[in-house]
């Protein structure tokens, strides 16, 4: 194990594999469906209501999307909205679950980089079952020595995590695309965040980056990842 830093946690979706580009093609059709009721930047923002409204009771996930398009679609069209769209929202939602997994650049050298002097594991939000179904179709699961899938991302959370698999926050890392989820709490705990900023991010994962604190990074891609851990671990 190098220097103080024992344990690295990598985020998921978006940072080990494209995940919102699938929520995407969704927007997409979920704006073509709705065209003739409301005009597209109005739509988007109904639907991150309801996806904000929805959370507590539905979590993070593919599911709690559908439902929160199928609300959205009963709302602006006041009740009228067709049968056949909600069925085409549905298989919408069902090809997302169904999607393929594709893995970002540079993930499968990086961690096989970090492995044996590092303790690496999943730490990620979402569907138990979708989640499960990625990572066993990205072929990444023999690569990290555990898996979390929860339902927040907090600051309790990475402290009970790193404190589980590893020697505690205070010598463990997360690492992924949300500066919400990710990197911020991750801090908080007493850890280090690395924020790997994606193309697409949800809008409820923004947030400021703690460029203050001595504890995070931010690198461009998972490659400059190993040349950070080795700057934290030397002090």
């Amino acid at each position: 194990m190098g220097g103080a830093l024992t344990t690295i946690g990598f985020d998921a979706d978006d940072t080990l594999w494209h995940n919102e580009r699938y929520f995407a093609l969704s927007h997409d059709c979920f704006a073509a469906l709705l065209a003739e009721h409301s005009e597209r930047d109005h739509l988007m923002a109904r639907l991150l209501e309801a996806e904000r409204r929805n959370l507590p009771h539905y979590g993070y996930g593919i599911k709690g999307f559908t439902l929160s398009m199928i609300e959205t679609a009963i709302e602006v069209t006041e009740g009228k909205v067709p049968a056949e769209v909600i069925n085409d929202l549905l298989a919408a939602g069902r090809e997302m679950l169904d999607h393929p997994i594709e893995l970002l650049p540079h993930v499968e050298d990086v961690l096989e980089t970090l492995r044996g002097d590092y303790r690496l594991i999943v730490v990620t939000k979402g569907d138990l079952l979708d989640q499960e179904r990625k990572l066993a179709q990205s072929g990444l699961r023999d690569r990290f020595d555990a898996v979390e899938i929860v339902s927040h991302k907090t600051e309790a959370a990475y402290r009970h995590i790193f404190e589980q698999h590893g020697q505690g926050a205070e010598r463990g890392l997360m690492v992924g695309n949300s500066m919400a989820s990710d990197v911020r709490p991750m801090i908080a705990a007493g850890g280090w965040g690395v924020y790997v900023p994606h193309d697409l991010t949800w809008a409820m994962e923004h947030a400021e980056a703690p460029t203050n604190s001595p504890r995070f990074a931010e690198i461009s891609d998972l490659s400059g990842l190993p040349e950070t851990i080795e700057k934290i671990v030397s002090g």
